[in-house]
């Protein structure tokens, strides 16, 4: 009889806890939209410029944010398409400042010279956060990035980004 009581206790506890939570005050977005324009910039020499486009959302208050972004990428006779899920970790720096590093994997699929290829990679980067205001609704960023391709070719590339920080309530 006591391993029913013990387990109905903690299911009890567990769950109040959770509903304390879901009632907490929460000053910080439900996500947070990047809009931006990006480069890449590969180790044989070649450059590719696009647009890119990702949403974060913070899982775990100051321990882990996730990104999901898209970026296409423009060259002579090549079209490339990143997606990618970030996992990162936020450092407050200040008010107004936010840095993050982040690492996760990527599929990234190529149209060059009529050839269609996809590739699956890994991708490190700095994120950079700057909001004009605390109160955090706009502001913008700053990327840099090291991406691996696990393709047959094995490219290794860097990248930056940066745009715009739009906060969604």
């Amino acid at each position: 009889m006591k391993a029913p009581r013990f387990l109905l206790l903690s299911a009890w506890l567990f769950s109040s806890g959770n509903v304390l939570l879901a009632q907490s005050d929460r000053k910080d977005p439900a996500a947070v939209v990047e809009l931006g324009t990006a480069g890449s910039w590969n180790f044989h020499g070649e450059s590719s410029y696009g647009a890119t486009a990702a949403v974060e959302v913070t899982p775990i208050e100051r321990w882990l944010e996730l990104e999901a972004g898209v970026t296409s990428l423009f060259r002579r006779h090549a079209t490339e398409w990143g997606t990618d899920l970030l996992f990162k970790k936020p450092w407050t720096l200040s008010r107004k400042v936010e840095f993050m590093f982040g690492v996760g994997p990527e599929w990234i699929h190529t149209r060059e010279s009529g050839r269609v290829g996809n590739a699956g990679a890994g991708e490190a980067v700095l994120d950079f956060m700057f909001w004009p205001s605390a109160k955090h609704k706009f502001g913008w960023y700053l990327e840099p990035s090291y991406e691996y391709k696990f393709g047959r070719v094995h490219e290794r590339s860097a990248g930056m980004s940066a745009g715009l920080l739009i906060a969604i309530p």
